[in-house]
């Protein structure tokens, strides 16, 4: 309803409150002008904030990937120029494969006789599955540069990745608990075996360097010299005896897939995965012991 001054006084009082409400409305939007200008600021000061934060995670990004890559290919790039350099990378590979063997041995001891968490057990899992997909990694650089590695051992570290990658995804339940404790114990060992492998390899490889006789990028024992034996004869009932642990784990694994309250899928890939590690070492293990034994007697017979 429209007001409708009836005397000249009504009309100055309305007035007066006009002017009043005028004046609160400039006090309000001076009010509102000074927040507006803040909340700007504070939108600008957020916008930059928020800039720097991107450019300083993109930074962490790289920074962090370039980490992940030096533990995976070592600090080299794909093409090595120099023999200084491939041998550099080769001992660092040894390395790497001695202090990562040297965690698994300790992480598998805890697993095994100290705690028994599912949780830990992924854990040393996916260790497992990193280790062999470094060693794959790093390996085809080394063939790059011209080492040579037989195509088994290579295939190894890619049944081996496969083996742990299904022992991570297999779920707790009874059969995981009957086969658990079996595995564990088989990894022990085998980093065991693998610490051994590391020195006679190393010695072998040095000595024989020391001596001219061998390349740079080498990782296999050829060219054999009859001071070898007393290493390998050391070696090759541990090799042998892990290798038949393997069959062991495989025979296992196939029973337990017989059994009625087998559900999981894992059971059966495990047990194929074992198989295939215990013909492809066994039968690879027994040819470069011929080859080895052949050559020492051929050179035995020329002395």
């Amino acid at each position: 309803m429209l007001f409708s001054p009836t005397s000249l006084t009504e009309c100055v009082r309305e007035w007066e409150d006009l002017e009043k409400n005028y004046q609160q409305i400039q006090d309000t939007h001076r009010l509102y002008k000074q927040k507006l200008e803040e909340v700007t600021k504070l939108q600008n000061s957020c916008t930059s904030a928020i800039s720097r934060q991107r450019k300083k995670l993109k930074e962490l990004t790289v920074s962090l990937r370039e980490l992940y890559l030096s533990l995976v290919l070592g600090n080299v790039n794909v093409t090595l120029l120099n023999k200084q350099a491939k041998f550099a990378y080769k001992d660092e590979y040894e390395k790497f494969k001695l202090v990562v063997t040297v965690i698994l041995f300790i992480v598998s001891f805890t697993c095994r006789f100290l705690f028994s968490y599912r949780a830990l057990d992924a854990l040393f899992y996916f260790l497992l599955v990193w280790y062999y997909c470094t060693l794959t990694i790093r390996e085809s650089i080394l063939i790059t540069n011209g080492s040579r590695i037989k195509g088994w051992w290579v295939f190894h570290h890619y049944v081996s990745t496969f083996l742990s990658g299904v022992m991570l995804t297999w779920p707790e339940g009874v059969l995981y608990q009957m086969f658990r404790n079996q595995f564990i114990s088989y990894s022990l060992y085998q980093s065991f075996v693998q610490f051994l492998q590391y020195y006679y390899q190393s010695g072998c490889l040095y000595r024989l360097r020391t001596l001219g006789e061998r390349h740079t990028m080498d990782l296999t024992v050829e060219g054999f010299q009859s001071w070898m034996w007393r290493g390998l004869t050391f070696l090759l009932p541990f090799l042998f005896f892990g290798h038949f642990w393997q069959l062991y784990n495989g025979l296992t694994l196939f029973r337990m897939s017989q059994l009625p309250q087998c559900k999981e899928w894992q059971v059966l890939m495990c047990g194929c995965s074992y198989m295939v590690l215990f013909l492809g070492n066994f039968l690879t293990t027994l040819a470069v012991v011929y080859q080895k034994y052949r050559n020492n007697q051929g050179k035995s017979k020329i002395l």
